[in-house]
């Protein structure tokens, strides 16, 4: 179980993050050749409830922005133990964002993240564009990426992308199942990757759970590769 205690975190923070009980496991994003890692993802496991129902139940408190301070210093302890040397994914609500002090208190802890995190944004509860603005310049400062994630399927649509300007975007489960035998999401996702692609934005395939799948988006030019056919969460 992920510890906060130790951190250099105000009182109240710490005393927020001390109720919870949460894991993390972690996901690859694969390159193409299917063995080397672009970036692990950090994925929350409360040991209590479902994930679904712990954000559920800090959104009804107004609490998130726990949530959004206990997956970066949580997932980055793990991440640390664990000893990869890959880049970091790890979700932001769109409507949270750092204090200054608990920016510093991140650096300060962990030390240099110049090129090693990815900020993946999640679709909820909303954007907040003081947050947006707080990131892009995290963002510029340390070099840090950041992802739009579950394009294509619901409020992270292009709009998203042209307000983020991230450097990555991950294509949802919903386009990647059965492409291989769906004219239309194929035409939609050759679309996007081009468009991608010539704004400089790396694309990731997510959910791929079969040969054929990894296979099309292949042949398409996806630059990334994630899901139950290459690996699983460990």
């Amino acid at each position: 179980m992920i510890y906060f205690d130790h951190l250099p975190l105000d009182k109240d923070i710490l005393d927020a993050l001390g109720e919870l009980s949460i894991n993390y496991v972690f996901q690859p994003i694969y390159y193409a050749d299917k063995r080397t890692v672009y970036a692990y993802e950090a994925l929350m496991r409360p040991t209590e409830m479902t994930v679904t129902e712990l954000i559920a139940k800090y959104q009804e408190l107004n609490k998130l922005h726990v949530l959004e301070v206990a997956t970066f210093f949580g997932a980055m302890q793990e991440f640390q133990l664990r000893g990869y040397t890959e880049k970091i994914c790890m979700n932001s609500f769109p409507s949270e964002s750092f204090t200054y002090e608990e920016g510093k208190a991140f650096l300060d802890y962990y030390g240099d993240i110049n090129g090693l995190t990815v900020i993946e944004i999640l679709e909820y509860p909303f954007t907040d564009l003081s947050a947006v603005r707080e990131k892009k310049m995290a963002s510029a400062r340390h070099n840090l990426k950041i992802s739009i994630d579950d394009f294509g399927s619901g409020i992270n649509d292009m709009s998203i992308v042209d307000l983020y300007a991230p450097h990555i975007v991950k294509l949802d489960r919903e386009l990647i199942m059965d492409i291989d035998q769906n004219k239309f999401k194929q035409q939609y996702v050759t679309q996007h990757v081009a468009e991608f692609h010539r704004r400089g934005i790396l694309v990731v395939a997510e959910g791929i759970e079969r040969k054929e799948e990894f296979e099309f988006l292949k042949s398409i030019g996806v630059d990334l590769f994630q899901g139950y056919y290459l690996a699983r969460p460990a």
